[in-house]
C-alpha cells in the first residue's frame, strides 16, 4: 500500500487545500472594494498562488494516472485535463481555467490599478467558483481511495 505522503497529488493538494481556504476567506470576508490597494495587492498575491497550486495539483494528477506529459506547462496541463474529461467530471469550465492562467500571467506583468479592480472582480465572480470545484474534486478523490 502506497502512503498518502508518497503521492504527490495528494501533497500539492494539502497545500492548495490551504491556499484556497485563505483565498475563499478573504473574499467572502467583505466586499472586494471595500480592500484597500495594499489589500487587493494581497489578495492578487493569494490568488496567483492559489492557481499555480491548483495546475500543479492537476499535473501531479496526470502523473499519477499514468498520463505523462514531457515539459509540463499549465497551458498543457489544462488542455489535457479538458480532453481526457477530467475538467468535466469536475464541473470546471476549461475556458475559465484557462483564462485564470491568462488572468494570472497579466497581473503578473500589469501594475495598473484598474486592470488589479477588474481582475479581483472576475476572481470573485468567476475565478473563485472554479477553484473550489476544483478543491471539491479532488476531497472527493481522497474519500474514494481512503475508502
Amino acid at each position: 500500500m502506497i502512503l498518502d505522503k508518497d503521492i504527490r497529488w495528494k501533497q500539492r493538494f494539502q497545500n492548495f487545500r490551504r491556499a484556497f481556504s485563505l483565498l475563499r476567506q478573504v473574499l467572502e470576508e467583505r466586499d472586494i472594494h471595500s480592500f484597500s490597494d495594499l489589500e487587493q495587492e494581497g489578495i492578487i498575491q493569494r490568488f496567483e498562488y492559489t492557481f499555480e497550486l491548483g495546475w500543479k495539483t492537476f499535473k501531479d494528477y496526470l502523473d499519477y494516472s499514468g498520463i505523462v506529459i514531457g515539459e509540463a506547462t499549465p497551458r498543457k496541463i489544462i488542455k489535457e485535463c479538458a480532453a481526457r474529461n477530467i475538467f468535466a467530471a469536475a464541473g470546471i469550465n476549461p475556458e475559465t481555467y484557462m483564462n485564470m492562467m491568462l488572468e494570472r500571467n497579466a497581473l503578473s506583468h500589469t501594475y495598473d490599478a484598474e486592470r488589479f479592480k477588474q481582475a479581483l472582480v472576475r476572481i470573485q465572480g468567476q475565478y473563485l467558483k472554479e477553484l473550489e470545484l476544483q478543491y471539491e474534486f479532488f476531497m472527493n478523490k481522497e474519500l474514494e481511495e481512503d475508502a
